[in-house]
């Protein structure tokens, strides 16, 4: 098994809330000097791209913002090839900024809805106006389906609790674009070169980081940080291609093989 780039997940793996997992510095440095290709691709939904470009800043190593993937990155390729300006938009004040910037527009009495992890927005009027847009035979766009993430305080619902309600009180199937959807890998990865079985997933969900990567066709692998717990691996049936303690054994693994 030769891994010749690696997608890096980041609440959980390099990051709980905003301090840094010890070791993913000297990880991140050592993808640099030895110019393996990498990839930060998150399902966090609350931050902008520039405010996740800041928020990795913290790690002390160089960053660019083309070396992000996120969901609204891919939402806003899939509703600009759709011929889509306007959405209901449930996500953060923070996250609008980067669908504004593209042109999207919020418009609560627009068809098509738009979730992510709307945090406080996740109000009952809020979720009633998505209801009522969706009703009118809209799409159902989920940023990602997430049931939870590790904050600082501790576990905390992500966006796909929400979108489930949706689900069930219009009978709209959700268009999942980011984790676990194999094309958001693809996509995040799309001027490698490289092929599919060379490139190594670590995140600390079972289902999202590590199925997802493996229906993709990747390499997925499971760090014991974050919101990791072992009875979740037994539960899912799957089987990550490996089980890290922490991102900090990244060169290691890398050397080996």
């Amino acid at each position: 098994m030769q891994i010749c780039a690696v997608l890096l997940d980041i609440d959980g793996t390099l990051m709980t809330g905003n301090e840094p997992i010890p070791g993913a510095d000297a990880a991140i440095r050592f993808l640099q000097d030895n110019k393996i290709p990498y990839r930060y691709i998150s399902n966090g939904t609350r931050k902008s791209r520039k405010n996740v470009l800041k928020k990795l800043e913290i790690l002390g190593v160089r960053v660019s913002i083309d070396e992000i993937y996120t969901p609204a990155m891919a939402t806003i390729q899939y509703l600009r090839d759709a011929n889509i300006s306007a959405c209901n938009l449930l996500v953060t004040n923070d996250l609008m900024e980067d669908f504004q910037e593209a042109g999207i527009i919020h418009d609560a009495y627009a068809s098509s809805v738009v979730v992510g992890d709307a945090g406080d927005r996740f109000t009952y009027t809020s979720m009633n106006s998505a209801f009522r847009s969706l009703i009118q035979g809209g799409k159902l766009i989920a940023l990602e389906k997430d049931r939870f993430w590790k904050d600082v305080d501790g576990l905390s619902l992500s966006a796909g609790p929400f979108v489930t309600a949706l689900e069930f009180s219009t009978g709209c199937t959700p268009i999942v674009m980011g984790k676990p959807s194999p094309h958001f890998f693809l996509a995040a990865m799309k001027d490698w070169n490289i092929h599919t079985k060379h490139v190594l997933m670590i995140g600390d969900d079972i289902m999202t980081d590590v199925r997802g990567a493996q229906d993709a066709g990747l390499l997925g692998a499971i760090t014991c940080t974050g919101k990791y717990r072992p009875d979740e691996i037994q539960k899912s049936n799957v089987r990550p291609d490996m089980i890290i303690n922490s991102i900090e054994t990244l060169p290691i693994i890398l050397e080996t093989y």
